[in-house]
């Protein structure tokens, strides 16, 4: 069954959030973009919900695309959606998180990611789209706090 609207409706996105320890530190693996918007700029993994999909099921499947890690637990945080976030149109993001054990596994870019790397959460660089805010709600939200 088909519908047709005559409102514009927003896209959704999902995204992963995935934190590791290392010794007293937190840190967040984030990928570089390989394409606009935002091209060459960091980013949580991530991308758009397909058509019948379950947001859990596509947020698995994203960070796998993006890094090849598989049978991360991932788990809702919130979302995120305010106009104007994403220069391609109005756009929802899901977020998840996960804790890993970095040194038990080894991401590797891929899709859209041009390159993936480990930032403490104290050091982070410039981030893609708001990132930058949904890392310090993720932070705050889990009480993820660094030794230093």
């Amino acid at each position: 069954m088909s519908f047709a609207y005559r409102y514009p409706r927003p896209a959704v996105t999902v995204d992963a959030a995935v934190f590791s320890q290392d010794g007293d530190a937190w840190q967040i693996l984030l990928i570089q973009r390989k394409n606009e918007p935002f091209k060459d700029l960091w980013a949580l993994p991530g991308g758009f919900l397909d058509e019948n999909e379950d947001p859990d099921q596509a947020a698995l499947r994203e960070l796998e695309e993006e890094t090849s890690l598989h049978g991360v637990s991932l788990n809702p945080l919130g979302f995120w959606g305010r106009p104007g976030r994403d220069p391609r149109g109005h756009t929802v993001s899901l977020v998840y998180w996960g804790v890993i054990d970095a040194c038990a596994h080894q991401p590797v870019a891929a899709d859209d990611a041009k390159a993936l790397a480990w930032y403490p959460i104290a050091k982070l660089p410039e981030l893609a789209f708001d990132h930058a805010a949904v890392l310090e709600a993720a932070i705050r939200q889990l009480s993820l706090q660094s030794v230093n």
